[in-house]
């Protein structure tokens, strides 16, 4: 494992990204094969992780926050046209590919709160929203999920792309570094990333407590 010295992604950053990787196929197949507490569970581990990726945009490490990664038209203009220099993290296309991607995943498991079959499974939150509104959670959970592959096609095909012209994306974030990508910042402790999950995980629970039960009528 490397040291703090010079790292590019922080192990916060990294656990993030390996997660999702282990995550959202197998959220999948959970629901492919109607394994709804399965794919409940995962679904809330989602919302934690990305929910503090959000925050750790603003608070965690220097090239792990948004301000370091996120420009203008103009810079992502320029670097489409070969005129702007490369940085450490992520290039001003791929740090705008990033929010966008964490809006899908986002928008996929808090629709899946509201989400129901009518038949196996109801969401924790379902009977917490009118009908219109979870018929829309369903539309987008389904439609969210389908860009949110093509969004995960995409940035495949941009990391062999990269990696083919020798830039070491993969090596860097199983690393930390790697050459050529190597940190120009002080990596925020492990300890605020450890307190920033357990505090979101506890709120997830506390909100999924108040959720009201089906009420059925004899």
């Amino acid at each position: 494992m490397s040291n703090g010295k010079n790292l590019l992604w922080d192990l916060p950053t990294r656990v993030f990204h390996w997660g999702l990787v282990c995550i959202i196929p197998l959220s999948w197949w959970s629901a492919e094969e109607d394994n709804y507490d399965l794919h409940q569970w995962l679904g809330y581990t989602v919302l934690v992780l990305v929910v503090f990726r959000i925050l750790w945009g603003v608070v965690g490490s220097r090239h792990s926050r948004f301000a370091d990664f996120l420009v203008g038209p103009t810079r992502v203009r320029a670097y489409l046209l070969g005129a702007e220099p490369s940085t450490p993290g992520h290039n001003p296309l791929g740090g705008w590919s990033v929010v966008v991607m964490l809006i899908f995943i986002l928008l996929q498991a808090t629709s899946g709160l509201f989400n129901a079959d009518d038949v196996l499974y109801s969401g924790p939150l379902h009977y917490w929203a009118s009908t219109g509104f979870r018929d829309a959670m369903g539309v987008v959970h389904n439609n969210a999920f389908n860009a949110l592959m093509l969004l995960v096609l995409i940035h495949i095909i941009a990391v062999v792309r990269y990696q083919r012209r020798g830039e070491k994306l993969l090596q860097a974030m199983i690393r930390g570094k790697a050459d050529g990508k190597e940190g120009q910042g002080a990596i925020a402790p492990l300890w605020l990333a450890l307190v920033l999950v357990v505090l979101l995980a506890l709120t997830l629970w506390w909100i999924l407590a108040q959720a009201p039960q089906p009420v059925f009528m004899w």
